[in-house]
């Protein structure tokens, strides 16, 4: 994998995490862990968001 391509790879593996957990999520039958699951999902949903963004150029880091 070129440089270019890492940042895309990277985001994209994170939105397949983020489906894992939130399929994970849908499975476990006791509530506290559905809820720690999905919230997991989403946190990594909006950083492969946010990482795709950047890629974009359309939001930058503050430094």
């Amino acid at each position: 994998m070129s440089g270019s391509d890492e940042p895309a790879g990277l985001a994209r593996q994170m939105r397949e995490k983020a489906q894992q957990l939130a399929e994970a999520a849908e499975r476990a039958s006791d509530p506290h862990e559905r809820e720690r699951l999905e919230k997991k999902s989403r946190t990594i949903r909006d950083r492969s968001e946010q990482q795709s963004a950047m890629e974009a150029g359309d939001i930058y880091p503050e430094k």
